[in-house]
């Protein structure tokens, strides 16, 4: 079956460890995920099956939900947990509105510049191995979003908080971002993942719970995308590549034929024309 899996990645995980157990487990021949996970994290991490490993390019695009949590007074090298302790500073006397006035002006559009500890590449090599061997390498402030900081907890040293971002922001950056803002440093002690788009993490299976049933097919997990049905006529011109003339609004649309086989993701190049993004009908895993 093509599709997708969400999943609940465990402390401790590489988000490719779950994708090598979850082929094993499921006798899967192809598999992929999105939106990467770093080992301390956890939360929903979304699987692509077989197929489904070509619809990751619409997926990686959706913001992203996270529950945080930052401890003040100790900066480490990775930003997270699982790093050497390489600053520490006196916590100040803090109250919630400090924190939520921070929350505030964080807020919005921004540049962000990706951690050392990242699998971004440079020149081919992860700057992740580039930091392993302390060396620091130039990268480029990437374009980000936040749309919403919560507070949820502080107890004088640390600051537990829900983070709604766009793709491509790094939250131990954030969690950085947020102590320097308060006149102090830190690291994530705990991330969770709570949502990608419109996944969420209480529909995710775990290692106990996941089957072949766990697997979301085409119908169901591209609801994104509105879902036209074609005849026989039209299937054949979509399986030649061929643009079509569709009475439809939408900037994107999942075609699908009468079987409820995904044949191809189209997108609106004009009013009522739309060309084919990426086809489905070649491969059957």
């Amino acid at each position: 079956m093509d599709g997708i899996i969400l999943f609940d990645k465990p402390q401790g995980w590489t988000s490719q460890d779950v994708c090598t157990k979850l082929k094993h487990l499921l006798n899967l021949k192809k598999i992929g995920h999105c939106g990467t996970l770093d080992p301390f994290a956890t939360g929903l991490l979304i699987i692509l099956v077989n197929n489904g490993t070509k619809i990751g390019q619409f997926i990686e695009s959706f913001d992203k939900t996270y529950i945080a949590r930052l401890k003040l007074g100790e900066k480490t090298d990775s930003a997270d947990v699982d790093g050497k302790v390489i600053q520490t500073t006196p916590i100040p006397n803090l109250t919630k509105q400090d924190i939520l006035s921070t929350f505030n002006r964080l807020i919005g559009k921004q540049k962000q510049l990706p951690p050392m500890y990242s699998a971004i590449k440079v020149e081919g090599k992860p700057l992740y191995q580039y930091a392993r061997e302390g060396k620091q390498v130039k990268r480029k402030e990437k374009d980000i979003e936040i749309f919403d900081l919560r507070l949820i907890d502080f107890d004088g040293q640390t600051i537990t908080f829900l983070a709604h971002v766009s793709k491509g922001t790094y939250i131990r950056t954030l969690g950085e971002t947020i102590a320097e803002q308060l006149n102090c440093v830190g690291h994530l002690l705990n991330l969770q993942r709570t949502k990608v788009g419109h996944y969420l993490l209480n529909q995710a299976s775990n290692f106990e719970t996941v089957c072949p049933d766990s697997i979301i097919p085409f119908n169901r997990c591209l609801n994104f995308f509105k879902h036209v049905v074609v005849n026989e006529h039209i299937e054949k011109d979509i399986k030649n590549g061929k643009r079509l003339f569709l009475n439809e609004s939408d900037e994107r649309i999942a075609i699908f034929n009468k079987n409820d086989k995904l044949l191809a993701i189209y997108e609106k190049v004009s009013d009522g024309l739309y060309k084919s993004l990426r086809g489905f009908f070649n491969e059957d895993l």
